[in-house]
């Protein structure tokens, strides 16, 4: 078996659920290759390294990501069309697309090495800027949601939005998140987005703090292809894809529609997505609910 090890973190947390990996894995067969700068930065001995996600392809059975929700993010950047599958191990926070929690891993460390879970497809998002080199440089597809933002200024943006050639609107706000079912409960959520079932074909369009308090988020299908041109008083705005971040100049015509890409996350029995809003969201938990 052969497994890609990720994190961002080089906390204790972290290095005690790889020495917990590499112990449970003794006699097992598994062929563990890990993040370079994990690799350095916890000073590990005895396994493969890989750099970025030319280092990686469809032999691999597994990545495993350790740390939070911005942690496991950054996996469809080195998985990308290669249909890795991407188990999380959270040790951070919220940890809303984890599959286990760390203190969980011995409890279920068998089924991930006998590959004894569902896979789940989540769909993506991805992004390009007409006549522009801007984003050559970076991956362009997000899991959670596309999110154009205000910079250096106070002052509101003209978001002049269209849906497959049709105007919908011009929101004057501090942005506009374009969000799949993924990330609608991300950043589109604290916005005022709504919760929308991961195997729904759609996205969602949310203001952010919009002058117009009529303008409310909307559910759109997938299939939609959104243009976007921003203005303001400012030169530049920010265009985020998950965890990357580009300063966009006025102008410009942003393209989002769904990507090609499938992203695959490990799913162990008994896990259920309703289960983890509950959980997560604290629902039932209010006495008066």
């Amino acid at each position: 078996m052969k497994i890609a090890i990720f994190s961002i973190d080089s906390s204790d947390d972290v290095k005690s659920v790889i020495d917990k990996i590499f112990k449970l894995s003794i006699n097992k067969n598994i062929s563990f290759h890990i993040y370079s700068e994990l690799y350095t930065s916890l000073g590990l001995k005895g396994h493969s390294l890989y750099n970025n996600h030319l280092d990686l392809n469809s032999e691999f059975d597994l990545m495993i990501s350790i740390g939070g929700d911005g942690t496991f993010l950054r996996t469809l950047g080195l998985v990308r069309d290669k249909e890795i599958p991407v188990l999380g191990i959270n040790t951070g926070r919220l940890g809303f697309l984890s599959t286990m929690n760390h203190e969980n891993i011995s409890e279920f460390y068998a089924d991930i090495i006998n590959s004894n879970y569902e896979i789940e497809e989540r769909s993506t998002v991805q992004v390009k800027v007409l006549n522009s080199k801007i984003l050559d440089e970076i991956f362009c597809v997000g899991l959670n949601e596309i999110s154009i933002v205000r910079k250096n200024t106070t002052s509101l943006i003209n978001i002049q939005t269209k849906l497959d050639g049709q105007f919908l609107n011009s929101y004057w706000s501090d942005g506009l998140i374009v969000s799949t079912p993924t990330g609608s409960t991300g950043y589109s959520l604290s916005c005022g987005g709504p919760i929308v079932s991961p195997n729904s074909n759609s996205l969602i369009l949310t203001p952010i703090s919009p002058h117009n308090l009529n303008a409310r988020p909307i559910v759109i299908s997938d299939k939609t292809r959104i243009e976007i041109n921003v203005s303001g008083r400012e030169d530049f705005h920010l265009l985020s894809i998950d965890t990357n971040i580009v300063s966009l100049k006025h102008g410009n015509s942003i393209i989002i529609e769904k990507s090609p890409i499938k992203f695959k996350l490990v799913k162990l029995d008994g896990n259920s997505y309703y289960e983890t809003l509950r959980e997560k969201l604290f629902w039932g938990k209010d006495k008066r609910n």
